[in-house]
């Protein structure tokens, strides 16, 4: 295991997250939905983005055991800062919602190891949001355009924009009862 984190603590980050992310969402619509419509295309918000998937796979493959492919650390670590620098500088179009795609994979991981060998059923709700999280980050890296028409969709109306920001609240909030009512040992 590499993260050792309790479901407790994953679930109540993974639903404090989602809750802030949505509450922003209703509270403040159109600052929203200007950045959703700016951000495939934001090269500022890339370059972060990238940069901390950059650093976060490049500690991982330091620091985990790779076991007969351990003879490639070396070569793999190279390979991230060289993916990184070079994407960056060859591969703009659409650069942010790859580098999110990148996120959601690397943040699937520990969502699903705190929740392995645990018997309550309410751990899918974590489980479920984590496959949403890779289901989203192999199309965001593969076909990143998809995103972009998916904020074309939910900002086209403001009752899209709300309906997907109160689902977004309500799982969120699922997630936080989940975590004090039964993830707490």
């Amino acid at each position: 295991m590499i993260y050792q984190l309790p479901l407790f603590v994953t679930g109540l980050a993974a639903g404090i997250l989602l809750i802030v992310g949505h509450s922003l969402a209703l509270a403040r619509k159109r600052q929203c939905v200007a950045f959703a419509r700016e951000f495939p295309r934001c090269r500022k918000g890339a370059t972060v983005l990238l940069a901390v998937a950059a650093v976060w796979s490049f500690l991982l493959v330091r620091s985990i055991d790779l076991g007969e492919f351990s003879s490639l650390r070396t070569l793999m670590l190279g390979a991230i800062v060289a993916g990184a620098v070079l994407s960056w500088i060859y591969v703009p179009e659409f650069l942010a919602v790859r580098a999110l795609g990148m996120l959601l994979l690397l943040a699937a991981e520990p969502l699903l190891e705190s929740a392995v060998l645990r018997t309550e059923p309410t751990r899918l709700f974590l489980v479920v949001l984590a496959y949403a999280w890779i289901a989203a980050g192999l199309f965001f890296v593969g076909m990143p355009y998809l995103l972009r028409d998916a904020v074309t969709f939910v900002t086209a109306g403001t009752l899209r924009w709300k309906a997907a920001a109160a689902v977004g609240l309500a799982y969120g909030l699922a997630l936080v009862t989940c975590a004090f009512a039964f993830w707490k040992n």
